[in-house]
């Protein structure tokens, strides 16, 4: 269940890491390093999203921005797995659109 509060994103971040968990290993199974990668861009989501809540001014922002900057990471890696058919493009979807909502969540703290 997702609220607006700013506090909540943080677990919204890893409501989505557990939907994309079973693509993670999926991509993981074929290619090491995008797995790698995948995995840690979407640990950085909630990780910087956690410090900017815990952060004020200018240091909460940039922890902000580098969390859009990971999720934006996140969907490529998506794409680029579902290119190489690693996964299907209905499976990244899965991912994908989770991943959409949460993105405007956090472009609205980023721009706070």
């Amino acid at each position: 269940m997702r609220t607006h509060l700013p506090q909540d994103v943080v677990e919204h971040a890893i409501q989505v890491i557990g939907v994309a968990r079973p693509i993670v290993e999926t991509v993981s199974r074929r290619d090491r390093d995008l797995g790698s990668q995948l995995r840690r861009a979407l640990s950085s989501v909630a990780l910087n999203l956690a410090e900017g809540l815990g952060t004020e001014g200018g240091n909460a922002r940039l922890r902000f921005e580098t969390a859009r900057g990971s999720l934006n990471e996140a969907r490529a890696a998506l794409r680029v797995a579902a290119a190489w058919g690693y996964v299907s493009e209905e499976s990244a979807r899965e991912v994908l659109e989770p991943l959409r909502l949460l993105g405007g969540r956090v472009f609205g703290l980023a721009r706070r």
